[in-house]
């Protein structure tokens, strides 16, 4: 029976150059099937410091890699003869942050980080290879800070979900 083990370096050989990074893969059975669950993120480079908003992959990046991705399982021996289902996506907002990467992909979002200190809430305004900057808000008991998280310092990092974040500006 084919592994993750055994996918990964196809999926990552056929998406090489193209912009993406392979966050995850995994193949588990299902009925006669397997199927094969591949989870891409847009390549960021080597960029020191992301203060700008990443954007999302759009649904044509995510087809591309999908035919590519097919294109080398097929041509390849890592899933033997048996059928198996693919499903090609970006990683949803609760992925836990692990990685500067992903603290990088998410520069603009609010986010809780909990550390040895504690728990911390603000929104993400830099990040860079070591570290990343909250903006937090100001609370009753304590005023608006800018703080500077250590990756090394970070015990969880989760994207809080939003569904009306505050405007950036607004001109009246």
């Amino acid at each position: 029976m084919a592994s993750a083990d055994r996918v990964r370096p196809v999926v990552e050989t056929a998406l090489g150059g193209s912009g993406f990074v392979v966050e995850d893969v995994a193949v588990t059975p299902a009925g006669k099937r397997r199927v094969v669950r591949v989870l891409l993120d847009r390549d960021l480079g080597h960029d020191d410091v992301v203060s700008e908003p990443v954007p999302p992959m759009s649904l044509d990046e995510v087809a591309d890699a999908t035919r590519l991705v097919g294109d080398a399982l097929d041509a390849s021996d890592a899933l033997g003869a048996q059928a198996y289902t693919l499903e090609v996506s970006s990683p949803g907002v609760g992925r836990p942050l692990t990685e500067p990467r992903h603290f990088r992909r998410n520069v603009g979002r609010l986010v809780a980080v909990t550390t040895d200190d504690g728990e911390v809430t603000g929104r993400l305004t830099s990040a860079d290879r070591t570290a990343a900057t909250l903006e937090v808000p100001a609370t009753k008991k304590t005023p608006g800070r800018t703080q500077t998280v250590a990756y090394t310092d970070v015990h969880s990092a989760v994207v809080q979900v939003e569904f009306a974040r505050p405007d950036e500006t607004e001109e009246s």
